[in-house]
């Protein structure tokens, strides 16, 4: 070994052992020094907390104890052993290491994304490949955004070339997948730019559950289905929420004869709602249609239409049902009959034929089953001329039902309704089918009641929560959500005029009484 190489570590072992002498000799002190900070601290800190009118008594009292102390033989020596001892006890315990930091979120969050994603579009081996198994998401990542909870709230990806993004069941397992890593209690935004080969990613705020029925601002003719996000609609209407007024967008649907969708198709999960938005729709053209209710699923969900004013009828039964609709049937045939003769004639058509009329269908294929069996003609087949004809002769057509029911749905119905509302957290194939276009929208795997997605038209689907109309008649349901129905009816609440209705009702605005029981589903004959 050189000379200066010897002497260097022989110095460097020198200094190492005194340092560990020094340390040695000098930790009684660095212990007790320990104790004194922290004593120093707690008095700090309790002085902090003392309040300030006790602050002068504290200090009195801290010098007569200074004081008898003082006084006291050897009562320094004594206060002085007390205090080193107490510091070497409080000191004793080393510095706790410093905790370590919390690993990155994203890093977390987005490294297991990325791997979940490497399976799905790893391709074949080339020169640099966007994801492989010891690659990072950095490479394919950009403009992460996180909420507060640490939940992914926008993400952008990149994805190689030769992945197939034009087909829906590619997108829809890659969708699968994102949302299985960010969260399936949330609705996530898919916005595919197939030119630049990037995936953008949004997670959606909720809809507001608690708007109830109510008026709402609109022209007539107008349907206020529900409410959407601020880009999905491109005004808003006041309403009352949560007991204030307050602005929200919502999803409206024009009818009438100048109307391009003058039919509605509403499918749904089987609890989302979609007799509830049977029951929006009719208050809503009550005060200028006439309505007539069929209820294929016999559950008596319309009960609290029958006998209003500007009900034709609420069936409940096959037969009522083919009566109604065959009357709908040649009722339409007589409006045009009578338009297309005002028009000629350059007079204004009759009143019976100008107001509209509505046939509100509530699962049909119910008794389209039930009509196969008994071998009678399919309800369906009898909204043919409605359906066909009926925006000249001003009669709009609803139809609700089942998501699993779609393919019992008939063909006239599906072709001819423009106007789609799809309920519940449909997959991909049940939002395809019901709306016609494949949805950007990944639902969250549970949902509110209303909660779903609608489209009008040509247009793109946006988001829709129905306002929160309940049955009155339902015992169970919020009072206030049953009070707000009941003032939308076309008569006072008759469980506050209970002694008014002891006497004979007369008159087309007679009561109802809204109480449950065996005469609750009489209907009045067809006009």
């Amino acid at each position: 070994m050189p000379l200066n190489r010897h002497h260097l570590s022989k110095g460097r072992d020198l200094v190492r052992t005194a340092g560990d002498h020094a340390s040695d000799m000098f930790a009684p002190l660095t212990v007790i020094g320990r104790g004194l900070r922290h004593h120093t601290a707690w008095a700090k800190e309790r002085w902090r907390t003392t309040p300030k009118d006790r602050r002068g008594p504290t200090l009195f009292l801290t010098a007569a104890m200074l004081t008898g102390i003082y006084l006291l033989p050897h009562g320094l020596l004594f206060a002085l052993i007390a205090l080193m001892a107490s510091a070497a006890w409080t000191g004793r315990a080393p510095k706790a290491p410093p905790a370590a930091p919390e690993p990155d979120v994203a890093d977390v969050k987005l490294t297991a994304l990325y791997a979940a994603l490497t399976p799905y579009l790893a391709g074949p081996e080339g020169f640099g490949p966007l994801y492989h198994h010891e690659g990072g998401y950095r490479d394919v990542f950009s403009g992460w955004e996180f909420d507060t909870e640490g939940r992914l709230a926008r993400l952008e990806i990149a994805y190689p070339p030769y992945f197939t993004d034009t087909e829906p069941a590619a997108r829809a397992r890659i969708e699968q997948v994102v949302q299985g890593k960010a969260g399936r209690a949330r609705e996530y935004r898919f916005d595919w730019d197939e030119e630049s080969n990037k995936l953008r990613i949004a997670a959606l705020a909720p809809l507001p559950t608690d708007i109830a029925a109510q008026r709402f601002v609109a022209a007539p003719g107008e349907i206020v289905l529900g409410f959407t996000d601020e880009n999905g609609s491109a005004r808003t209407i006041p309403v009352h929420q949560g007991g204030a007024l307050a602005q929200q967008p919502p999803v409206v649907w024009r009818t009438g004869p100048r109307s391009a969708e003058p039919h509605l198709l509403a499918l749904g999960v089987s609890g989302y709602g979609t007799s509830s938005l049977i029951r929006s729709v009719a208050l809503q053209a009550l005060p200028f249609a006439d309505l007539v209710v069929i209820d294929g699923a016999g559950t008596g969900e319309h009960a609290c239409l029958v006998n209003r004013p500007g009900v034709h009828t609420v069936e409940t039964s096959l037969h009522g049902a083919l009566a109604a609709l065959q009357w709908a049937a040649g009722e339409t045939e007589r409006r045009l009959t009578v338009l297309n003769a005002a028009r000629h004639a350059g007079t204004a058509p009759p009143e019976d034929v100008s107001r509209p009329l509505w046939l509100l269908l509530d699962h049909p294929t119910e008794l389209s089953e039930l009509a196969h069996a008994e071998g009678r003609p399919d309800p369906q087949d009898l909204l043919e001329l409605p359906l066909r004809h009926g925006r000249a002769a001003r009669v709009t057509v609803v139809v609700a039902d089942d998501v699993e029911a779609r393919d019992r749905i008939s063909p006239s119905v599906r072709a001819t309704t423009r106007a789609r509302v799809v309920l519940g957290p449909a997959g991909p194939e049940e939002g395809h089918a019901a709306l016609g276009v494949p949805l950007d929208i990944v639902p969250a795997a549970q949902a509110p009641a209303g909660r779903g997605y609608a489209r009008i038209g040509t247009g793109a689907p946006v988001r829709l929560q129905v306002p929160a109309t309940v049955d009155p008649l339902d015992e169970d349901a919020p009072a206030a959500l049953r009070d707000a129905v009941i003032a939308l009816l076309p008569h006072r609440d008759t469980r506050t005029e209970a002694p008014a209705l002891a006497e004979p009702a007369a008159g087309p605005h007679a009561g109802v009484d809204l109480a449950k029981g065996p005469g609750a589903l009489r209907f009045r004959p067809l006009a």
